[in-house]
């Protein structure tokens, strides 16, 4: 039905997720507006639903139409394939008695994998991705159940968007530091704490607590000012901290519920050893104030830099995302080879990604130099060296440029004065940048080291 946005006149078409009772006879419902983000999913009250433009779920419906329909061709098929099987059987033998034990009755289960198609999931051993529904299953699970079930088994694992507990925010606002945040999406936190209007949190060890006097009260106990880990980066105020998911395994668990409030494509694991987590810090008088995180596996059998990145929304239009890719990258230059995060990406993820490949590889085809009368030229493999940005990712960017052209037989670049001002105007707002001489990291051979 349409439904009146917050701070809107629009009536875009949303779909009801849940609905919860805020006293006698006053309901309020969740929505999810169509083609829209879920980070824009609300709570809403009834005069903001157009009732009189209500539509059923004709997609359910054609679903269990189709689903219905092959079963009974299934069971068409499979009658006759027993009907063709008896009649071979009995012309060789006489019919079975039902006491025969040749005669087993059929009972099917049927498996359905819910494995998420995203960014940032990941399928590991003791998870429960798998899920077995049997046919004769007595009544669907609860709520509880359902957040029982998302907690166990060693992992916190969001299966996929027909989950009703995990489409609803759960949290309303989380405290940081000296900024309070409104949550995006789920995350798995205590459902004790789902039931208090703000959670705060620790900005340096990323505990989380369900009031401010808890808060100051961990606060006089804890003794970091700064992410744990080695400190591998610093300029100017900015600092970054590698975190080993094995030796800093509850700050890098409190890291990843942290990220699940804004990273909708994401799957959680109580299992971070396999993990690096490199986490940028912003420096003032009072410590080292977490500003965005990127984690990358320890070996990756895709060559992935990244697996999981974030900029809080407080730090959210000032340069940081980009810095974070592109310190992904500069790590991936001290590996000595290209590297690329994993996809699909995300809405504000591709955007990132895609403007910094632009303005990397513009960058260095716009210095480019040759000899008077000759035509520069450039290989994309040597840009893929230069940048250890992926080939495919280099043609992409180009194509999405729309920089290659066929000309005379082969494919040339060619840079239009449109293209230029564009990436003049990008590149002043683009202030902060890594200086590689301030990186004192080397890359490690996980893959000798037995454990991670």
């Amino acid at each position: 039905m349409p439904v009146r946005m917050s701070n809107s006149d629009e009536w875009p078409l949303a779909e009801v997720v849940s609905k919860k009772e805020i006293s006698d006879g006053v309901w309020e419902f969740y929505v999810h507006y169509i083609d829209y983000n879920k980070r824009l999913d609300e709570w809403v009250s009834v005069d903001r639903l157009n009732l009189d433009k209500l539509q059923p779920p004709k997609i359910e419906e054609k679903k269990k139409s189709a689903t219905s329909s092959q079963s009974q061709s299934l069971s068409k098929n499979q009658s006759k394939q027993n009907l063709s099987k008896n009649q071979q059987q009995s012309l060789s033998q006489p019919p079975a008695t039902p006491n025969s034990p040749d005669v087993e009755p059929v009972n099917g289960t049927m498996v359905r994998n819910k494995s998420s198609n995203n960014l940032f999931s990941r399928k590991r051993k003791g998870a429960p991705i798998d899920e077995i529904d049997s046919q004769d299953s007595p009544k669907p699970p609860t709520t509880e159940e359902k957040t029982n079930n998302l907690r166990s088994g060693g992992s916190m694992t969001t299966h996929g968007h027909d989950d009703v507990v995990t489409r609803v925010k759960n949290i309303e606002w989380i405290e940081l530091g000296k900024h309070r945040i409104k949550p995006w999406y789920f995350s798995p936190y205590p459902i004790e704490l789902t039931k208090v209007p703000c959670i705060y949190i620790c900005e340096f060890c990323l505990k989380y607590v369900k009031s401010l006097a808890c808060l100051q009260r961990h606060r006089d106990k804890c003794c970091l000012f700064h992410p744990p880990g080695n400190e591998i980066y610093r300029k100017d105020k900015l600092s970054f901290f590698e975190i080993d998911g094995r030796k800093h395994k509850a700050y890098s668990q409190n890291l990843c519920l942290l990220a699940k409030l804004f990273l909708d494509h994401k799957t959680l694991y109580y299992d971070t050893d396999p993990f690096l987590f490199y986490v940028m810090t912003e420096f003032d008088s009072e410590g080292l104030h977490i500003v965005g995180y990127f984690s990358k596996e320890k070996e990756s059998s895709e060559d992935y830099n990244v697996a999981c990145i974030l900029t809080l929304p407080s730090y959210q239009r000032m340069g940081y995302g980009k810095l974070l890719i592109e310190f992904s990258y500069e790590l991936s230059k001290f590996e000595g080879k290209t590297g690329h995060p994993e996809k699909p990406l995300s809405d504000l993820g591709l955007l990132s990604y895609r403007s910094y490949w632009s303005q990397t590889i513009l960058e260095i085809l716009l210095q480019l130099k040759c000899e008077e009368g000759t035509t520069p030229s450039l290989t994309i493999n040597e840009i893929c060296e230069m940048t250890s940005i992926r080939k495919e990712d280099v043609i992409s960017t180009l194509q999405h440029l729309n920089l290659l052209q066929y000309y005379k037989g082969q494919y040339v670049i060619c840079i239009t004065k449109d293209i230029l001002d564009s990436h003049a105007k990008s590149m002043k707002k683009r202030k902060i940048r890594i200086d590689p001489k301030c990186l004192h990291w080397q890359p490690k051979d996980w893959a000798k080291r037995g454990k991670w």
